[in-house]
């Protein structure tokens, strides 16, 4: 039985609303770029999602499947595929048989599961998890986009990430054409990437590699906590903000409150009335880099550590960016330009075209590289674009 509903000490943020009737990409992305499209279709069941891939495939069409549409930057050229919308929005406890399939995690378990349609808002989502008294994703509040694209991506913030949550995830395999579970420990999940996400471009439609993943995501499983304590805090700056140690814990509501000021401090929270708000959030991943190949870095720059990884370290594209010269407001005289509130954000204002937002993208890439000899990665999926 479905359960979805949100309480009255919350509700999910503001978003950037898609016209009734969408006529190009830029009216169903968040950075606003985006040409004409050949066909579009919103699936309302797992069948049409489904029925709608298999079809784009068998006639070797170009194929986007979206979500909520806040990490793709698609080009001003007309893209002459399908668009399929997963509209299917549903949570769903799981118990008796359907929890079977996960085992206890010892005595005391005090784990939830819980099962969510590919289509449902995250941050729906996140919102209703605090209401039941859930913890887990607290610190992953005020992100745009779907439940589906969340294990695409591995999204994180302030020290936590999906991965830590995902238990399954159901998926339509586009190369067996068959549905399959992959479990949490077979999506190799890293630093902003997946099993699914490494699987873009393995499937070749209309004679190019797709957009889409190989894997595209049905619904998802997730184990949480049922607690009204967050996970430890695991973040400097969300300890502050919630004057703790990092290590220690807060009341969920707590945490999910200060992420969404620290979010919106920095323009990443969606708000129509704010135009550095038209992005796809951060549009570089921290590079993670040998050290023998950070020597141009200077000594005192944000590094860290990464796990399983001996002799690399992960820099701060941020500070990268802002040493280099393309710090907050950047411009290469265009509508176009680095967020004033955060320079990882690059942003349309909700004016610029693809070209012109690809053109400051490149500009600031290319100042960290002359600076630092560090190539920054794009973040977001390109359609039409290199970077």
């Amino acid at each position: 039985m479905s359960e979805f509903e949100l309480s009255s000490f919350d509700e999910p943020v503001a978003s950037h609303r898609r016209k009734t009737h969408p006529h190009t990409i830029a009216d169903l992305t968040t950075i606003r770029t985006g040409g004409v499209f050949a066909a579009y279709r919103e699936a309302d069941s797992e069948t049409e999602v489904i029925r709608s891939v298999r079809e784009a495939d068998q006639a070797g069409q170009q194929l986007l499947v979206l979500g909520g549409g806040s990490n793709t930057f698609a080009s001003d050229d007309d893209f002459r595929g399908l668009i399929v919308r997963d509209r299917r929005s549903d949570i769903q406890m799981l118990e008796g048989e359907d929890s079977s399939v996960y085992p206890a995690a010892g005595d005391g378990d005090d784990r939830v599961l819980i099962r969510v349609l590919a289509g449902t808002p995250w941050d729906d989502f996140v919102v209703y998890t605090l209401t039941h008294g859930y913890s887990g994703l607290e610190a992953l509040s005020g992100i745009p986009g779907t439940v589906g694209a969340a294990p695409v991506q591995n999204i994180g913030a302030y020290g936590q990430e999906v991965a830590q949550s995902v238990m399954s995830v159901r998926v339509y395999d586009r190369v067996q054409e068959r549905i399959r579970v992959i479990a949490a420990e077979h999506l190799d999940f890293g630093y902003r990437t997946s099993l699914i996400k490494k699987s873009i471009g393995d499937v070749v439609s209309g004679g190019k590699p797709s957009f889409t993943p190989r894997y595209v995501v049905l619904s998802v499983d997730f184990a949480l906590r049922s607690s009204p304590l967050s996970s430890p805090v695991a973040y400097q700056q969300l300890a502050r903000e919630l004057d703790v140690q990092v290590g220690q814990r807060a009341t969920t509501q707590a945490v999910r409150q200060a992420v969404l000021k620290l979010r919106r401090s920095k323009g990443m929270v969606l708000d129509d009335a704010n135009p550095n708000t038209y992005s796809c959030g951060s549009f570089f991943t921290n590079p993670i880099v040998r050290e023998s190949s950070a020597s141009r870095v200077p000594a005192d720059a944000p590094r860290y550590p990464v796990p399983g990884m001996p002799g690399y370290v992960k820099l701060s594209a941020a500070w990268l960016l802002t040493h280099a010269g393309a710090d907050r407001g950047f411009s290469i005289g265009t509508p176009a330009r680095l967020s004033t509130q955060h320079s990882l954000a690059v942003t349309s204002q909700g004016r610029a075209g693809g070209a012109e937002v690809l053109a400051l993208a490149r500009a600031a890439r290319s100042k960290v590289l002359d600076v630092f000899g560090v190539a920054l990665a794009p973040e977001p999926v390109l359609v039409g674009h290199s970077l």
